[in-house]
């Protein structure tokens, strides 16, 4: 995981240019040249927990890094001009084919999340999410695999990035697993 502070990668003004960009905080830099504040706010993520009523849980196989190969749930990143629920129902269609009729949201966590090299921070929002129409599955986008696994043989080691450890313990303690 990356440790260094998002200032660290940004040099220029975003708004002028000028590369007398300085930091004004901790969370923000300042512009001597335009006067322009930027501030560094975490990107909006969202987490889709699925159960069928087997009680099984739907878990995806990350098909790219980071954590390429581990387990992971459907969910991804909020567009612009989307709610938490509109970025999730997206998602778990883009990723999974299924139509969530319905998405509760839970809790939230902060990530930390790698993108091409590039540390982004981010709050995952957790969501509850119930099918609308049973299908099977389909893994699409940056799903290699998709599989049902019973809440009481769900190993939180599996799973890659943190977040999603720390929300599916949360989830599990929550219902008594």
């Amino acid at each position: 995981m990356c440790k260094n502070h998002p200032f660290e990668s940004f040099h220029y003004c975003p708004k002028c240019g000028s590369d007398r960009f300085v930091i004004h905080n901790f969370k923000s830099k300042h512009c001597e040249a335009c006067g322009f504040t930027y501030y560094f706010n975490p990107s909006s993520a969202t987490v889709a927990f699925i159960l069928n009523d087997k009680n099984e849980l739907l878990v995806c196989r990350r098909a790219n890094n980071p954590a390429k190969g581990t387990f992971d749930l459907p969910g991804g990143f909020v567009d612009m001009d989307e709610t938490g629920e509109e970025g999730i129902i997206r998602e778990v269609k883009e990723e999974t084919d299924l139509t969530v009729g319905e998405a509760t949201y839970l809790f939230s966590l902060p990530n930390r999340y790698i993108y091409s090299e590039f540390e982004v921070q981010t709050l995952d929002m957790f969501f509850l999410c119930k099918i609308q129409n049973w299908i099977v599955p389909q893994a699409h986008d940056d799903v290699a695999k998709l599989q049902f696994i019973p809440l009481s043989e769900i190993k939180v080691e599996q799973f890659g990035l943190s977040s999603v450890k720390k929300g599916l313990q949360l989830f599990l303690n929550k219902n008594g697993y």
